[in-house]
């Protein structure tokens, strides 16, 4: 137990830091632009690069493991979207939590900590998870919010928003160069590589950061009702059902699904927020589902953690 705690209490700490340096300096939120410009344009983007570039093509198309995982998360999005549209009946505020439930800190998170949990080898697995949770987000929130009469736009302005936070997505873009990287067997020299590296060691500590003076600057004005349902779906019932469906798509090497189990039972993205204020929809009530899971998730990661390193996942 103590060397899960030495692996989560660290990462947690610098969240508590970000959150603690916000508090007693009191910068506005507005201070922390380029900060996270350079978590998302250029640090993460480095660390995927650098992690599949140098991954054997092979790993990179199990389509089993991506439906799997894909359908997992679309799963909690669907089970938590009838939750909140049987009690408010409104298709915008339904979706914005069904993402609080669904939508993990896979971005800021997951990369650093499953790497660290499970080695080198648990990139590929974060990296398309990365990729295909967040193509289904870009694509049901939009979606959704145009059937609820939220989004005003026309169908082809819609498809074409949608195809672009795909493709143009920094991660996304780092991905596809980094696959192609791999494909042809380019290496990038000395220089560049270094600069990767030193970008890619950033990215994590940068991140939490980050992640812990957003959630200090983000005053919290509404406690949701539907908070006892996210809560429990998003870091227990989410990984436990990721494992289920990854049992019955396949075999796959424990890592993969040790990390697929981790990457669920991250806390709710800060990027839910973003997509609540971008439609004006449960704008007070978003931030409360991301910190609650934020600090739930001390105990209920460290619990999941020692499942999978003491070997307790058949």
């Amino acid at each position: 137990m103590l060397s899960v705690f030495n692996l989560v209490l660290p990462f947690f700490g610098l969240i508590f830091l970000g959150f603690f340096v916000a508090r007693i300096n009191r910068q506005p939120l507005e201070a922390l632009g380029w900060m996270n410009t350079f978590i998302v344009y250029v640090a993460l983007p480095a660390l995927f690069f650098q992690i599949l570039s140098k991954t054997p093509v092979a790993e990179l198309t199990q389509w089993a493991f991506i439906v799997a995982c894909t359908a997992s998360t679309f799963c909690i999005f669907l089970a938590m979207f009838l939750v909140g549209f049987v009690r408010t009946g409104k298709i915008d505020e339904s979706t914005i939590q069904g993402l609080a439930a669904a939508y993990g800190n896979i971005g800021y998170m997951g990369p650093a900590l499953a790497i660290l949990a499970f080695g080198a080898p648990a990139a590929v697995p974060v990296a398309l998870i990365f990729c295909f949770d967040n193509t289904l987000h870009f694509v049901m929130a939009p979606t959704m919010m145009a059937i609820s009469g939220n989004d005003k736009r026309s169908a082809s302005d819609l498809a074409i928003g949608v195809l672009r936070k795909i493709f143009f997505h920094p991660f996304i873009i780092a991905t596809i160069l980094g696959v192609t990287a791999a494909i042809i067997g380019f290496e990038p020299p000395i220089a560049l590589d270094r600069l990767i590296d030193l970008l890619a060691k950033a990215a994590a500590p940068c991140a939490l950061f980050a992640m812990g003076a957003t959630l200090a600057l983000r005053p919290l004005k509404r406690i949701p009702n539907e908070l006892y349902v996210i809560v429990p779906l998003k870091l227990l019932v989410q990984p436990a059902l990721i494992y289920c469906i990854l049992s019955l798509a396949g075999d796959f090497p424990p890592i993969w699904v040790n990390t697929a189990m981790l990457m669920a039972a991250l806390p709710t993205a800060t990027n839910v927020f973003v997509i609540a204020h971008q439609y004006g929809v449960w704008v007070e009530r978003a931030p409360s589902c991301i910190l609650a899971t934020t600090l739930f998730s001390i105990a209920t990661l460290t619990l999941w953690l020692y499942i999978m390193t003491h070997g307790w996942v058949p």
